[in-house]
């Protein structure tokens, strides 16, 4: 396996990687501490499937729509891939996020390119524009260093939770370059690069929080992160009211969710403000809205992700991921872990417990 600390170093000085080379890139945030309860890893992750399953029924509707439909979603919705029946499937979020685990698990670390193949591998379900761009380049023989399109899309954040779990017993500065690699096969570009190392970031120090922080955490953790990271690069807003702002995802982020934040905006207000759709724009002023609205209550967060926001599957799977990092599998509602069918494909049901349980032999053994 490659080091990949020297690659990443490798590919920000031939200006490949799309990011900027901040100082966190080279600090090391420890070891998780002894006595580490690897439920709240699996928290994270089942969150994330839970999120996405939730949402996935009624994906791309925007909340009045959806409110009139379904009313207030709560529960799994009957799924026409299972018969009608209320469980949860994946889609696009939870595949891509445990095959990502799966992978790890067979290199007993991160390789690159052996995720790359991985992804070219099989049906994705509900696949992305720019997931779909990457597997065109990496087909047609490009590296996959340089198959990434640059496209500020969310579907490197929704999967790049795993990449910390190699990590938990080492701490070391390689956990930033494995998820800088991660991110950019699929979505190289400055913005997304920075908020998957902001995001991982934060669920770092939320694994090891006993309490819930101060709403305003959320915002500041990501903003003083991803502002270090990204380029300088200016995005548009695609409308909303903010359709004149051209700048970096975190100022916009910073302003956005702030001003909410201060006039007191419901989760579906603030989020109706600046659109809710897969551009980061949207996706991140959201997910860090809802979870300063309701980072203590793990179900209303995730609730109010599925019922408030468009792109609802992937803003649900993100916040997922951070309550239950942050609670645990033990806060996550019973019903909903236990409605998982556990895919990852059409057809291999129980099978992300399987991972859940194999990523804590290999990964954190005899711990618990």
């Amino acid at each position: 396996m490659c080091d990949n600390v020297l690659l990443l170093n490798e590919l920000l000085g031939n200006g490949i990687i799309h990011l900027a080379g901040g100082p966190l890139l080279k600090h090391a945030p420890g070891p998780m501490p002894p006595g580490f309860d690897f439920g709240r890893v699996e928290g994270m992750l089942l969150g994330l499937a839970i999120g996405d399953a939730l949402g996935n029924t009624s994906e791309g509707m925007l909340p009045s729509q959806r409110a009139a439909y379904h009313g207030e979603i709560r529960d799994y919705l009957p799924n026409r891939y299972a018969a009608g029946r209320r469980v949860g499937l994946p889609s696009d979020d939870s595949q891509l996020a445990f095959w990502t685990l799966e992978q790890l698990i067979a290199d007993r670390g991160f390789d690159p390119e052996n995720l790359a193949v991985r992804f070219s591998q099989g049906q994705i379900f509900g696949i992305g524009q720019s997931v779909r761009e990457f597997l065109a380049n990496y087909n047609s023989g490009l590296a996959w260093y340089a198959s990434g399109p640059e496209s500020a899309g969310n579907g490197a954040l929704m999967r790049i939770a795993p990449m910390l779990i190699p990590h938990l017993r080492t701490g070391t500065a390689g956990l930033w370059a494995d998820v800088v690699l991660s991110s950019m096969i699929t979505h190289n570009d400055s913005a997304s690069n920075a908020a998957c190392v902001a995001f991982v970031y934060m669920l770092w120090q939320l694994l090891q929080m006993s309490r819930s922080p101060e709403p305003e955490w959320w915002l500041r953790a990501y903003v003083d992160t991803a502002k270090t990271l990204e380029t300088g690069k200016a995005y548009r807003a695609r409308g909303g009211r903010f359709a004149d702002y051209e700048g970096p995802l975190w100022q916009y982020t910073e302003k956005r969710v702030g001003e909410a934040w201060r006039q007191n905006l419901s989760v579906v207000e603030a989020c109706n403000t600046w659109y809710s759709g897969a551009f980061l724009l949207e996706t991140m002023p959201c997910v860090i809205y809802i979870l300063m609205q309701h980072g203590h209550q793990p179900e209303e967060a995730i609730v109010r992700a599925v019922n408030d926001t468009k792109d609802n599957d992937t803003v649900a799977a993100i916040v997922g991921a951070a309550v239950g990092a942050l609670h645990g599998k033990v806060k996550l509602p019973a019903r909903w872990v236990s409605g998982l069918l556990g895919r990852t494909t059409a057809d291999d049901d129980g099978r992300i417990f399987e991972l859940l349980t194999k990523a804590e032999q290999v990964f954190w053994p005899g711990e618990t």
